[in-house]
């Protein structure tokens, strides 16, 4: 079970991280979080999930508006990758704890249907999580690396995918 949970660890440190956090909302609000921020916000210009739920934003002003398939190359311009959008809101992580998103990866009606191999290669092959580890100039990357990861799912799930104690 400690292995297990020391894999969960660094699994936590990745998806509570802000490059993956500030995407995973409930609220429809995208944030913005780093040291130019002063902390975390609310992503400016009214950018929002979209009244359709497709985490693509509202007509007129879709997260493709000025997130393209690469990063801007100015200093705080726009990050980019490609199929840029939020999360579904039953995804969220976003402000909770090791054990909420433990149990949340776990449930398939929480986690967009997935098995736990199936998130492992998500991650390791989705275009717009490898972002994470590639945000542009002045972004904090996420922990780690995409493979890694990928490879402390896999160590957790064989360990038993355990979860912390609720909080």
């Amino acid at each position: 079970m400690a292995k297990g949970l020391s894999e969960w660890d660094k699994v936590y440190a990745v998806f509570s991280h802000p490059r993956c956090a500030d995407c995973h909302v409930a609220d429809d609000r995208p944030r913005w979080s780093g040291a130019h921020y002063r902390g975390t916000r609310v992503h400016a210009f009214n950018v929002q999930r979209g009244a359709d739920g497709s985490g693509f934003g509202n007509p007129g002003l879709r997260c493709t508006t000025c997130h393209f398939s690469s990063n801007s190359k100015a200093l705080h311009g726009p990050p980019g990758a490609e199929n840029w959008h939020l999360a579904p809101a039953e995804m969220a992580w976003f402000g909770k704890s090791s054990a909420e998103i433990c149990a949340q990866i776990k449930d398939p009606l929480r986690n967009g249907n997935r098995s736990l191999k199936d998130i492992a290669l998500h991650v390791r092959d989705d275009r717009l999580v490898a972002w994470g580890w590639a945000p542009g100039p002045d972004r904090e990357p996420a922990p780690g690396s995409a493979e890694a990861t990928y490879q402390a799912i896999e160590d957790w799930a064989a360990a038993g995918a355990s979860c912390p104690p609720g909080q």
